[in-house]
């Protein structure tokens, strides 16, 4: 009787509670499919942090690349007429000389990829042709560039070289230039225009430029061997040990029974060869030859007499390179943001690559911008309560931001190191510099890539490419028959 009301209160209690809904069977065409029960339904908070993350990194990046192969395109399009210009077979195409570096603290890969990357597309789409002067480390490319000009100054002067060294390759050069003259093929006649590419190798173009024009023909006697600092020879083996004697001591037995030394030397020797026979000796890295003019003699020294009263136009090329794990937020934002780069440098090289506009470089220019800086000859009158300052040259102030971004190794100091050419300033005399030029883009050619889209005239899009791809024809195409075409009838 005890057990009789709990049994009344729980069935009360399942009466008065809502009727349960039959369980969700999922969608009919998917359980007729064999499907499982799809439930959708949003990712965790770990997911959802993941995604987001990831998903916003990989949209800036493909929307940079996107950019940068449009601003690429622009200048692209902009100088590909130059490519589809005739040129007659008795002529040589215009051929500009390309000056590399590595970048202080790594290698000359960076300064080629960079160059492969950004300024290359312009060049091929220009049908340029060009000349590499590379250098892997610091004084290679002032030394390329100075031998380059003293080899132009001894064929118009006429004067032999002294010494043996390229002695190989002049007299290949003077070969081929001999079999196109009895040819009657002809060098470019227009400008030809150097490019460089970066801070570091802006610093030994002007180093190698000034030391070609104004430094002699010849390396003087003595200055190969100063130049280089020597490395204490290792001792020998006397010098280790000068107690120690090797021959036998007078009244021993080695010296009382003379035939026992004779057979002992007739033994063949059973010791195993030496591991060093086996190693190949590694090649040694080229001498680099001094500077054969300091800067503190540009003043008094004779400027060449066969030096042109222009020399050739140059561009330099911006090449930012950050090394360090602590710099990882700047490299992000420069990865980010190469389009900008691009952009930049894709104008610099069309500007080459057209030479419409060629001006002189400043010789009065102040990076600070707060006005004019004179000299002694171009100093007013009024002029007399501002102090004199020193003449500035517009090269000079050329990517002086990227220093900042130099490696440590590029402002180090060693004992008995050869001129520092990235650490030191550099120094300008008037005779070169007024006689130095540099390429400019014309403000309606920069008009005229701005406004272009950025597209390939001769690539297609996406939609013309699946229509091609389906076989469907587009409407502006003309059938067959109405341009007048007739099939061949049937036998």
């Amino acid at each position: 009787m005890a057990d009789k009301p709990a049994v009344k209160v729980e069935g009360a209690i399942k009466d008065a509670l809502p009727a349960s809904r039959p369980g969700r069977s999922g969608n009919p065409v998917f359980r007729m499919m064999g499907l499982p029960n799809f439930r959708f339904k949003l990712p965790s908070r770990n997911w959802l942090i993941f995604l987001s993350v990831t998903g916003s990194f990989t949209t800036a990046v493909l929307y940079d690349r996107y950019h940068k192969k449009r601003a690429q395109q622009r200048w692209c399009n902009l100088v590909s007429h130059i490519a589809q210009e005739p040129l007659p077979t008795t002529q040589m195409p215009r051929r500009i000389t390309l000056f590399l570096s590595a970048p202080p603290g790594d290698s000359i890969r960076a300064a080629r990829e960079h160059f492969h990357e950004y300024v290359k597309p312009v060049l091929v789409a220009a049908g340029m042709d060009w000349d590499v002067i590379e250098g892997r480390r610091e004084g290679e490319v002032r030394a390329g560039l100075a031998e380059k000009i003293r080899k132009r100054r001894r064929k118009d002067e006429e004067k032999p070289r002294r010494s043996n060294e390229g002695e190989m390759s002049e007299e290949t050069e003077d070969l081929v230039q001999q079999l196109r003259n009895t040819t009657g093929v002809r060098d470019w006649d227009g400008v030809q225009g150097d490019l460089v590419l970066g801070r570091h190798t802006w610093k030994e173009y002007i180093r190698g430029l000034h030391e070609g024009w104004l430094g002699p023909l010849d390396l003087r006697p003595g200055s190969l061997e100063t130049s280089t600092p020597k490395k204490a020879a290792p001792p020998s083996s006397t010098e280790i040990n000068p107690a120690k004697d090797t021959s036998p001591a007078p009244g021993s037995l080695e010296t009382s029974d003379p035939s026992k030394v004779t057979s002992e030397s007739e033994k063949p020797s059973i010791e195993p060869p030496k591991e060093e026979s086996k190693k190949e000796e590694k090649p040694k890295k080229p001498v680099l030859i001094p500077p054969y003019i300091s800067t503190s003699d540009y003043a008094s020294a004779p400027i060449a007499p066969t030096i042109p009263k222009t020399l050739p136009p140059t561009t330099v090329l911006p090449f930012p390179h950050l090394l360090g794990f602590l710099n990882t937020p700047i490299r992000i934002y420069r990865f980010l943001n190469r389009r900008h780069l691009a952009d930049e440098t894709g104008k610099e090289v069309a500007a080459l690559v057209l030479a419409s506009h060629i001006r002189a470089w400043d010789a009065n220019f102040d990076p600070m911008g707060k006005g004019a800086i004179y000299t002694d000859d171009t100093r007013p009158e009024t002029e007399t309560i501002v102090p004199m300052v020193q003449q500035r040259w517009e090269p000079e102030g050329v990517l002086k931001g990227e220093e900042r971004d130099w490696h440590k190794v590029a402002w180090k100091r060693y004992q008995g190191e050869p001129e520092r050419i990235w650490r030191n300033s550099m120094v300008f005399e008037p005779r070169i510099g007024e006689r130095m030029r540099r390429f400019d883009l014309a403000s309606d050619q920069e008009d005229k890539a701005k406004n272009d889209t950025g597209r390939d005239p001769a690539a297609k899009g996406l939609w013309e490419s699946l229509k091609e791809t389906v076989g469907w024809e587009s409407e502006t195409r003309a059938r067959g028959w109405e341009d007048g075409l007739v099939g061949e009838e049937s036998e």
